[in-house]
């Protein structure tokens, strides 16, 4: 059973949500505030997080920055219709995705599943029983979910490990970011490139000696992005 920790300081929602997320099964924590939910993270063992953005004592940008810092598990970001600045900020301090107020819970379900799904490793997404992956430096082990950059383990995202694997499984091809969209969120990629963005902006940081002149991870103007450097190795 996956446990699904829900940040709101809406009662309401959080009730709504518990509802929705008990009746598929999910184990769910209340937290009411960024605090309450790092507290809670610290106490317990969480495989997804859902949280609001606009809290009071500790926003949830500031909750998912901190999160950070010891986690990798997915988080969702609820977030209002009008406030795109939020979806940016909290794509960049490390949220996997974001649904905005007010939401649809059946679409808000998915994409908790969506999520789960890359993070626990289940189905049968392998390429040809394949599991290894190297490109210059960095060596993608997708069994262990473990990345290494010349021996040294990064801590990645899970939405961070999934790009960076589909640009792996095919060095040199250029990728759209809405080909990457479908194929990572599993959702229709209309207005896709901010969000993808911002991804390869924080694996450019983690892997890339020097962001601004990447060696690895490197864009085609015009059309998206490719990895190279080297050739994959099974």
């Amino acid at each position: 059973m996956h446990t699904i920790l829900v940040c709101d300081d809406e009662k309401d929602i959080i009730a709504a949500l518990t509802i929705y997320l008990k009746a598929e099964g999910y184990q769910v924590l209340e937290a009411f505030n960024g605090q309450q939910a790092l507290d809670v993270l610290r106490d317990n063992s969480v495989d997804l997080a859902i949280v609001d953005v606009m809290m009071p004592v500790m926003d949830g940008i500031t909750a998912v920055a901190r999160l950070r810092e010891q986690s990798n598990i997915p988080v969702i970001l609820l977030t209002a219709k009008s406030e795109n600045t939020d979806k940016v900020l909290g794509l960049n301090v490390g949220a996997d995705d974001y649904v905005t107020k007010p939401f649809d819970p059946v679409e808000l379900l998915a994409r908790v599943k969506a999520q789960l799904r890359r993070y626990t490793a289940l189905g049968g997404d392998k390429h040809h029983g394949s599991h290894l992956y190297r490109v210059g430096g960095i060596t993608l082990d997708d069994e262990a979910k473990s990345v290494s950059l010349h021996g040294e383990a990064v801590a990645l995202t899970p939405t961070e490990f999934d790009i960076l694997k589909l640009l792996m499984s095919a060095p040199d091809k250029v990728f759209t970011s809405t080909q990457i969209y479908e194929q990572v969120w599993r959702q229709p990629g209309y207005g896709a490139d901010n969000t993808v963005a911002v991804h390869i902006r924080h694996l450019r940081e983690k892997l890339e000696i020097d962001p601004a002149e990447p060696r690895y991870l490197q864009v085609a103007w015009g059309h998206g992005y490719k990895i190279t450097g080297g050739d994959r190795h099974d």
